[in-house]
This record gives C-alpha cells, sequence and structure tokens, in this order.
C-alpha cells in the first residue's frame, strides 16, 4: 500500500485509492504520516481533528475514526500505543519520504557537479506531487505542516531550474519560469532565475523589465526593496557580465546517417503514470536495455511506449524503429516480415536477404555500430521478439504484450495497472472537453467507475462524449449503468472494448475458453480457485493451472493472499461483461445451469457450518429460521479460514455470497438461493452491516422461491425480512413481515419456523411499547420452543420475556422468566446468551433500587460480551452501567461508557440505539445541573424515538423532560410533558404509570 501526502491525502492499494471516508479520517491519517513511525499523542490529535473547539465525545470519536480508517487501511498499518497511535509504515511506502529521498540525491549531485543527476533527481521529486500538500485536509496545526511541504515543493523547482541553467537549457526554462514567476512574485530566486535565462537568450531588456516589475511589487506590497543577491545579478547584467552567460549547450554532433523516424505521434491527450514514464526514461537513457511493458487489452500499453519513445528519442540519434507485431489478431507479424521492414528503413540502398536467418543476421550487423530505440507493439510471445533483439550496440528495445513474456531472458518485465481515478477523470475531461466533465463531477466519477479505470473504455466514453456535443455526462453515466448493454455503449469508430477483449479470448484453449465463460456467467469479479474447480467440475490443481493461463493472458488477475495462503483472483468488470455474453453465446445452458449449482451448493454447505456461529451473534439474539440443509458436507477448501475466522471469511465472501443468490435464482435454482440466503440474511453480523447486500440477496430468493411455488422457503425469507426491519429500526414494517410469516409457518405445521417468528414478532412489539401484545407472541413462541427441546431458542423467549415483564412493572414474574432464560442458555452452552440474561437481570436490579447488585450483574455480561467481541452488546452495556452510575450518583464515571458506547452506536448506523445513550446522557447532564446540555439530548433522543415509532421510550424521555423543566423553574411545562407522558404510559400498561401515580 502506497500513501499520498503531497496532494490530496490518499492511501493507494494496487494504483487504485482506497476509499477513506470524510475528512476527519483523511485529517487523522495525515496527522499519523507527518512523522510515521512515532507515536501521536491523543491528545495531540484532538487538537489537530478539531482546533481549539473539541466535542465532548472527542476522545470516544477518535477511537472510532482510528477503527474506520484500520478497516480502509489495515490493523497493521495504525497502531495503538500509549498515550496515542502511530503510523506502521515503511518510509518508501510515504510520497513525502520519496520526495525527501530525491531532493537529498538532487543536491548531492549539484554539490558534486554532476548538474544532469541533479536534474533527473529533481524532477523526480517534483512528478510526486499532485497539488498542494495534505489537500482534502481541514485542520489549522497540519496546515502548517501542508505550508511547509509545499515550501520544499518550491525549493526543489528552484534547485532543479538551477541545475538546468547549469546545463545550458535557458531558453526551455523562460515559459515555465515566467509562469513561475506570477505565482511567487515574492520568491527572489525564481525571479533571478528568470532573469539569467532571458539574459542568456539575448533578451536583456526583458531581463531587466522582469527587475523592474519585482521591485516594484515588494515596494508596494512589502515596503522594502530587492535583495542584495537580486541587486547584484541586475547590476551584473546592466554591465554585460560574461561570466552571466554560464555553460552553453554543446552544438550536437553532425549525424553520420540519416536514420529511420517511424515513431507514431505521442498521444496529445496522455495523462498519468509519472512515475513510472520517469522510470522508463531513466532505464533507456543509461545502458542499453529491453523493456516490456505488459497488461491485459485497453491498459495503456501501446501510449505508455510512444509517449516514453518520444520522451528519450534525442538519445538514439540513429533513428527509432517501431511495428505493430498484431500479436493478438489471426495474421500475427512475423519475425521474416518484421526483419524486411526494418532492414529496408535502416538501409534502403541494401538488398534483403531472402531468409530469417540471413536477414537476422544482417539486421544485427547494421546495428552493432548504432544507437536505435526499438519499440515492437502488441508481441504474441516471446518467440515472435526474440529474433527481433539486437546482438550488440547501444540500441534499446520497448516491447509491449497481453501476455508475460517470462521467458524474455534478461528483460526488464513492467505489468501496468488501471489508471488511479484521477488520471482517469483527467483523460476523459481531456478527450470530452472540461466544460463537459468540471460541471459534472458524480457523472464522471460514475462513467469512470463504469469504465473500471481501463484508459481504453474512458477514451472511448470521451470520444463518445466528444462527438455528440447534445448528449450530457449525467446522460452518458445513465447509458452505462446496464450491464448488459454497456459494452455497445463503449464503442466509438474503430474503438470498441467488445473487440480489444475478444482478441485475448480467441487467443484461449477450449478449456480455458470454458472457463473464463463460466467464471463472467457466475457474475463474481472476486473469487478464489475452489470456485473455479467447482464450476468446471474439476480437482482444485487443475483449476489453479487454468486460472494461470488467464492470469498470463491477462484476463484474470490476483487480487491478494488470504490468511489460509491461498491467492484471489479477479475479473476487471468488462472482461466479466464480456465472458458472460460469450458463455451465453459458446456455452450450453445446461452447463451453465449445472455449473452454477455446483459453486452455490458448496457455498450452501460452507455456511451451514457457520449457522451456530451466526445465530450467536445476531444483534437481538433472535433465533434463526430453519434454512433448507446443504446436499453434501462443506468442502475445506470452500471453508477457507472459515473454521477459525468466521467473521473474516463472511467479510471476504459477502459480495460473492450475494451474487451467488441472483444468479442461482435467475436460472430458477430457487431452492439453491434460498439455502444461501436463508443463512446470510440471518443477522446484520453476517453482511457486515451493509443492509443493501441483505435486501438483494432476500430480494432475488425472495422471488425465486415465489416463482416455483415453495411455500416454506417463502415462509423463511418473509420472516428474515421481518428480521432485517427490526435491525433497521422499522418497526411496524418488522410486525407486518413477522405476522405473515408466523402465519405461513403455522399453515405449513413448521413449529420450529412459527417459533422464530413468534419470538422476533414479541421482540418488535416491545420495542415499540405494546407489551400485551408482546407477551402473548412470546408466550406461544416460548411453548414451541419447549415443545422442540430447543434450549437456545427457550433462553431467547424467557429472557425477552423478562425483559417485557419488567417493563411493566411485574417483577416476580421478570425473575422467574429471566431465572429461566439463564438455565436453558447454560444447557444450550451459550455464552452470549448468558451474557444478555445477565444485562437484563442487571436492568431489573435498578429498576428496584438494588444498584450495587445492578452493577455487578451489567459488568459481568459487559466482561463476556467484550471477550466475544460483540461492540454492539458492549455499547448497550456501557450504557446500562453508566444509568447505574448515574442513580448511584457516580456521575463522573458516568461519561466515558456513554461517550464509547454513542462512538459505536452512530458508526454502525444504530439509530434506536443511539437515541438510548443520547436519553442517559441527557440524565447525566440532567443530574450534574447542565441543564441546557440535558435539554439538546432530550430532544434529540426524541426526534429519533418518534421517527422510529418508539412511543414508549418517547414517554419516557418527556418524562425526563419533566423533571428537567422542574429544574428550570417552569412547572406549566414540566407538568404538560408528565401528562402526555401519563398518557402513554396508561395507554401502553407500561410499570412508570404506577410510579408517577404513587
Amino acid at each position: 500500500m502506497e500513501f499520498r501526502l503531497l496532494g490530496p491525502v490518499e492511501a493507494v492499494r494496487g494504483g487504485a485509492p482506497v476509499s477513506l471516508g470524510g475528512t476527519k479520517i483523511r485529517t487523522l491519517l495525515a496527522a499519523l504520516l507527518v512523522e510515521p513511525g512515532r507515536i501521536v499523542p491523543a491528545d495531540r490529535l484532538i487538537d489537530i481533528l478539531w482546533d481549539d473547539d473539541p466535542p465532548s465525545t472527542a476522545r470516544a470519536l477518535v477511537q472510532t475514526y482510528v477503527s474506520t480508517l484500520r478497516r480502509a487501511v489495515g490493523d497493521d498499518v495504525v497502531v495503538t500505543q500509549a498515550p496515542g497511535y502511530r503510523a506502521c509504515v515503511a518510509g518508501e511506502a510515504v510520497d513525502r519520504h520519496r520526495f525527501e529521498t530525491a531532493v537529498d540525491e538532487g543536491r548531492a549531485a549539484a554539490a558534486d557537479g554532476r548538474h544532469r543527476d541533479a536534474a533527473n533527481a529533481f524532477r523526480a521529486a517534483e512528478l510526486l506531487w499532485r497539488g498542494p500538500a495534505l489537500g482534502g485536509v481541514r485542520s489549522r496545526i497540519l496546515a502548517a505542516e501542508a505550508g511547509r511541504l509545499d515550501e520544499q515543493r518550491i525549493a526543489a523547482v528552484e534547485a532543479r531550474i538551477a541545475a538546468e541553467l547549469e546545463l545550458g537549457r535557458g531558453d526551455d526554462l523562460i515559459g515555465e519560469l515566467t509562469a513561475l514567476v506570477e505565482q511567487h512574485p515574492a520568491r527572489s530566486t525564481l525571479r533571478g532565475q528568470l532573469m539569467v535565462a532571458l539574459y542568456r537568450a539575448d533578451r536583456t531588456g526583458e531581463a531587466l523589465t522582469v527587475f523592474r516589475q519585482g521591485r516594484e511589487a515588494l515596494i508596494e506590497e512589502l515596503g522594502i526593496e530587492p535583495g542584495a543577491e537580486l541587486t547584484t545579478l541586475h547590476e551584473r547584467i546592466l554591465r554585460a557580465d560574461p561570466e552571466l552567460l554560464g555553460r552553453q549547450p554543446a552544438p550536437a554532433p553532425p549525424s553520420r546517417r540519416t536514420g529511420p523516424a517511424q515513431l507514431p505521434p505521442d498521444p496529445p491527450d496522455f495523462v498519468g503514470r509519472e512515475a513510472l514514464v520517469t522510470e522508463l526514461a531513466t532505464v533507456l537513457g543509461e545502458a542499453p536495455v529491453v523493456a516490456a511493458l505488459l497488461g491485459p487489452g485497453g491498459v495503456g500499453k501501446s501510449a505508455l511506449a510512444v509517449h516514453v519513445a518520444h520522451r528519450v528519442s534525442a538519445g538514439y540519434p540513429d533513428g527509432q524503429l517501431h511495428v505493430d507485431l498484431r500479436g493478438n489478431t489471426d495474421t500475427p507479424a512475423s519475425p521474416a516480415e518484421v526483419l524486411g521492414r526494418f532492414l529496408r528503413a535502416l538501409e534502403p540502398q541494401q538488398a534483403v536477404p531472402d531468409g530469417t536467418d540471413e536477414r537476422m543476421d544482417a539486421y544485427r550487423t547494421l546495428l552493432a555500430g548504432r544507437r536505435v530505440l526499438i519499440v515492437l507493439d502488441d508481441a504474441a510471445n516471446e518467440q515472435q521478439v526474440r529474433p527481433l533483439l539486437p546482438g550488440s550496440g547501444g540500441s534499446s528495445v520497448l516491447v509491449t504484450s497481453r501476455n508475460r513474456l517470462g521467458g524474455l531472458a534478461g528483460a526488464r518485465l513492467v505489468e501496468l495497472d488501471l489508471l488511479s481515478t484521477v488520471d482517469a477523470t483527467a483523460l476523459l475531461t481531456r478527450i470530452a472537453g472540461a466544460d463537459r466533465i468540471t460541471s459534472a463531477p458524480a457523472a464522471a466519477a460514475e462513467i469512470v467507475a463504469a469504465c473500471g479505470n481501463l484508459p481504453l473504455a474512458v477514451r472511448v466514453a470521451g470520444a463518445r462524449l466528444a462527438t455528440r456535443r447534445q448528449w450530457t455526462a449525467a446522460l452518458l453515466a445513465t447509458r452505462l449503468r446496464d450491464e448488459r448493454r454497456r459494452l455497445d455503449e463503449l464503442s466509438v469508430g474503430d474503438q470498441q472494448i467488445r473487440a480489444s477483449i475478444a482478441f485475448s479470448f480467441d487467443s484461449l484453449d477450449p478449456v480455458a475458453h470454458t472457463a473464463i465463460c463460466a467464471l463472467g456467467h457466475l457474475g463474481l469479479s472476486d473469487f478464489r480457485s475452489w470456485v473455479l474447480a467447482y464450476a468446471l467440475d474439476v480437482e482444485i490443481g487443475a483449476a489453479e493451472q487454468i486460472l494461470e493461463q488467464l492470469v498470463d493472458a491477462h484476463l484474470v488477475d490476483y487480487t491478494y493472499l488470504d490468511d489460509t495462503g491461498q491467492l484471489r483472483y479477479r475479473l476487471h468488470d468488462l472482461v466479466r461483461i464480456y465472458a458472460r455474453e460469450r458463455a451465453e453465446r459458446d456455452e450450453a445452458r445446461d452447463d451453465l445451469v449445472a455449473a452454477t449449482r455446483r459453486v452455490v451448493e458448496a457455498w450452501s454447505a460452507a455456511l451451514s457450518r457457520l449457522s451456530g456461529h451466526i445465530a450467536d451473534h445476531v444483534t437481538s439474539g433472535a433465533i434463526l429460521p430453519v434454512a433448507p440443509p446443504p446436499r453434501e458436507d462443506a468442502d475445506p477448501e470452500v471453508l477457507g479460514i472459515a473454521a477459525h475466522d468466521p467473521r473474516g471469511w463472511l467479510d471476504a465472501e459477502q459480495t460473492s455470497l450475494v451474487l451467488a443468490v441472483e444468479r442461482a435464482a435467475e436460472l430458477g435454482l430457487a431452492g439453491q438461493a434460498v439455502a444461501v440466503a436463508a443463512v446470510l440474511c440471518a443477522s446484520r453480523y453476517a453482511l457486515g452491516n451493509v443492509p443493501d447486500l441483505w435486501n438483494r440477496a432476500h430480494r432475488a430468493a425472495l422471488g425465486a422461491a415465489r416463482a416455483v411455488g415453495d411455500a416454506h422457503a417463502e415462509a423463511v425469507l418473509l420472516a428474515e425480512l421481518g428480521q432485517l426491519r427490526y435491525e433497521q429500526d422499522r418497526f411496524t414494517e418488522s410486525r407486518q413481515h413477522l405476522a405473515e410469516a408466523a402465519e405461513r409457518f403455522r399453515d405449513l405445521g413448521d413449529a420450529r419456523g412459527r417459533a422464530s417468528a413468534l419470538s422476533a414478532l414479541g421482540l418488535a412489539c416491545r420495542e415499540q411499547g405494546y407489551l400485551p401484545e408482546a407477551v402473548h407472541f412470546l408466550k406461544q413462541a416460548s411453548e414451541l420452543s419447549q415443545s422442540l427441546g430447543d434450549d437456545r431458542a427457550a433462553g431467547h423467549c424467557a429472557r425477552v420475556l423478562g425483559s417485557v415483564h419488567l417493563e411493566r412493572g411485574d417483577f416476580e414474574a421478570t425473575d422467574e422468566a429471566l431465572n429461566a432464560a439463564m438455565a436453558a442458555f447454560r444447557r444450550a452452552g451459550s455464552r452470549r446468551g448468558e451474557a444478555l440474561a445477565l444485562r437484563t437481570m442487571g436492568l431489573a436490579h435498578r429498576a428496584r433500587g438494588r444498584l450495587s447488585e445492578a452493577e455487578q450483574a451489567l459488568n459481568r455480561a459487559l466482561a463476556i460480551f467484550s471477550d466475544l467481541g460483540d461492540r454492539s452488546l458492549i455499547a448497550f452495556s456501557q450504557r446500562a452501567l453508566a444509568k447505574t452510575y448515574v442513580r448511584m450518583g457516580r456521575l463522573a464515571e458516568a461519561r466515558e461508557p456513554l461517550e464509547n458506547a454513542l462512538a459505536v452506536h452512530q458508526a454502525t448506523g444504530d439509530r434506536w440505539g443511539e437515541a438510548m445513550v443520547l436519553r442517559t446522557m441527557g440524565e447525566l447532564d440532567l443530574a450534574a445541573g447542565r441543564l441546557d446540555e440535558a435539554a439538546k439530548r432530550f430532544g434529540a433522543a426524541l426526534e429519533i424515538f418518534r421517527e422510529t415509532e418508539s412511543t414508549l421510550f418517547c414517554a419516557r424521555t418527556l418524562r425526563d423532560v419533566a423533571e428537567l423543566e422542574l429544574a428550570r423553574g417552569d412547572r406549566a411545562a414540566s407538568e404538560a410533558a408528565r401528562a402526555e407522558a401519563l398518557r402513554t404510559f396508561r395507554t401502553f400498561g407500561a410499570r412508570e404509570y404506577q410510579e408517577l401515580c404513587n
């Protein structure tokens, strides 16, 4: 991973920027990277992030921002080390370090009189910059660091210009220096360099004018005269000091012969790849070399080769040869054909031998005494290239190929990646026109994403806009959304993405062709080798060999090595879309359906192994609906890291799992779609708190179940939809779906499914304060669970029932239910269930004023949740414990757990949990006499409770508001809030009604 500070703050993985989130996350990353390896105390981070106005929750928010940053860049990058955090990255991974290293090299070369080396080093340092330092960061403290870095940048520019002036390149610098002086009118060094360059170009009058303009600006803006150095330079120009002429460029030596100049035009819209261009130019400027640019079709190999060739052409005075080897066509150029062309270009008067070997001998003989640059574009393989390599002398070769050319001995192999989003957008802007792109940044980003940052695709998209002036960027973005039409849209003139990809497909052997078609039809962009093994029904080893062929053809690429040491592969989106087209055209539908069935059933078997673990991580602790059993046991290759890291496995596979459900449903494999979706959709945990993925999987599976009339699958998915709406705090919708599911299970005679739906229905009723209804449904679910001998389910029903009895003020029934829940969870061996029961017991103790007992129970629950790593329930337990501290008068101890809990709920998007914490914070502020702060907290909590239709909790907050208004001395407002709360308590049969009446 690479980190960038010299411009917009970025983390880059594989050439693509990593999504960091908002300004605070970028500012945090910049603060840690300014001095990588050094500990930045938490207090200083607070100062950096909020200047002089940190919120009360600043410390907890820093922890949340650190967690978010770690998810983006990796846990090993941001390390906790008292009293704060440090960035654990290698120096060369940060562009600032590389910049400073290059500047040091330049200064050392300049001191030794090696001005050419100095200029190259300073220019390499400049190329690392993408804009003002620490872009996108808002911090007064970091602004000073950004200013220092910007100063280093302009100092490097001055040093590079000084070196180039020593080399006699003054004429070439005048335009650049004029612009720089306009941007930095007070920098005497730049102004002096411009004066010297103009003087050496015999433009003395202009040089003196530059001095006069600078003097006037200094006097007007700062009230000072120019410094001694600039004044002395002015005097030397006036007296025509011959030493100012410095080193003049040596005249170019007369050429022995006129060499070929076959390079195509330098692409006028070439953008990006600055570091690679500099690297290749440096390599080609030194000893003779063979450099090969490798990558998939459309990645920009040819454009880069031509651009670099033009940049270094002056270093090859005997000419430049260029040929399109047509390596990915049906008629690749033969070595004999190319050698004949090259011989005629090098010696037009000499006869060309007939045989290939004789032509190769003559070619190498001619090159032996020359310095020629040879560009071989689109090579098929090493055999096509080897006869075209010089035998000796000073000539260099630049090759491009879609294949990896691993057998090209001694060659410098360079893999081209996709353009960064910034560079891809710049390319789109150059082709389509800034007026079309800069005014529509969101549409431009969507176009670049649809093109997958592939340069050829971006060029075609830009050309489509440029040739259709009536189109807007937003219109093109809309047309590119439909994957079925995307390749049709990415076609203009003789540039077609479909044709570019087809060249690579048509060179594959039949097995590899079937493999890439199967992968495209599955729709996966990220996968492990077992997916292809199941799709083709072959052994893993055979699948990996096929994948290596596809990797060599640049149709498949590596992503990363997972924790089990297994490679993950990926398809570029445009390759995947084309592969699906070819699959539907070239492969039998029955074969495609069978391949999909095998892959989805393998995932189903793996998920069945995780179902118990997932059940223990449902936020509410609800019972899972029953999914259809898998047809076979899970293959260890499929399970991967799931056995010891289920969450990591689910995080890695979740997008592929959803795609698998959608593809299975599309092909009519309803049973397989439901089998995966039923477990996958069982909890917010399973999908990493990504509701849109959950919705997609559920919608596809439910549609498939209805299409084939599978009533049981439909009931299961309705129950899970109710659970999803519960997790989203959409309680009314949750109750509707769960009630429908319970009826379906009853009609089907499925007691376990009905118990699942009824228990979830009771829980949803409790959250909205429908307490009698909650008791009704939970008792039914409890009886069914006990009859089934399901201790985990029985424990869940008893615990929730105990919490409802607590809400109603029936403490005897509360104790009975919670004791039963604890016994059931212990029989089931569910530590999480025990912790949930302990937390509810703590609430019951607190409601009866047994505050010491409440503290003990909540601390025990918190310890278990901490061991399990359940952030959400840690937060809920911290809130409950903090509220106990408030009741005990230990106000100082309540603040930190509440801030931590609030940060967690906000980070996970749990609005209901956020409201619960805000209400408790209001109680703390009220107890501490901070009445205005308390009013803000209660108001924010009320807004969320009303939004989620949590009427009973609105009433509880209003009761707090009544106490607040009484403390403020507004008895009328207090009575109004109390009366409204009392009406709700009476309606819902809550215990607070009796408490307020007494």
